[in-house]
């Protein structure tokens, strides 16, 4: 599937024109259009000035998938989701500055998108260990744990589970971060199923090779 997305740096008639193009090829098939989002350097641009466009996604039944929060505070994400109602976003993490904009995420039931890697490579955060990823799990926030750009960063999927282990994530942690992340995607629902079968696969053969080891 693909995600169309509009950017800041842009003027919000062209995202209205992307998400009207967006809407014409909406589905979930191979090569469907199945999100819309809003990227960029969210220090440009007005955020509300981009609903409209979000409206005519949300219509086409669209998952809205902006980015906020990670270059800007807590109220970067607070107006993301009251202008543009996101279904997920893209990063968020800085809401934990905020407890009142971290109940409002938990409320919405909005899904962030955390990328441990680009956190650090982008100076948002020193080093993995200040990675607010434990606070948002705990307010129990869905979470799509995700690598961001990895010809840009450098890093895969991976290391980013290899990160949330440094983070204090045990196995079972850790499967719960890949079931979020996979009941969050707008992947097919056979795929999400098999998806999430192979996840409980894995953890039962951990648990296995541990009561061996034992």
């Amino acid at each position: 599937g693909i995600v169309v997305a509009a950017s800041r740096i842009r003027h919000p008639l062209e995202a209205r024109t992307l998400a009207r193009l967006a809407a014409r090829h909406a589905g979930d098939g191979a090569g469907q259009v199945v999100g819309f989002g809003l990227s960029n350097d969210e220090r440009r641009g007005a955020t509300d000035e981009f609903a409209p466009a979000f409206r005519i996604a949300e219509r086409a039944g669209l998952a809205l998938v902006p980015h906020g929060g990670e270059l800007l505070g807590a109220q970067a994400v607070m107006e993301t989701l009251e202008a543009l109602h996101p279904d997920r976003i893209g990063h968020g993490v800085r809401s934990v500055e905020d407890p009142q904009v971290l109940d409002a995420v938990a409320e919405a039931g909005v899904a962030l998108e955390v990328c441990p890697g680009s956190n650090v490579a982008l100076g948002v955060y020193p080093a993995i260990e200040a990675v607010p990823l434990r606070a948002i799990v705990d307010e129990g926030i869905p979470v799509a744990l995700g690598a961001d750009d990895p010809l840009l960063f450098g890093q895969r999927l991976t290391a980013q589970y290899a990160a949330a282990r440094e983070l204090g994530f045990d196995d079972a942690g850790l499967a719960d971060l890949a079931r979020q992340s996979i009941r969050a995607s707008r992947a097919p629902e056979a795929v999400r199923s098999a998806a999430l079968e192979e996840v409980e696969s894995w953890l039962a053969h951990d648990a296995e090779l541990l009561a061996q080891q034992a």
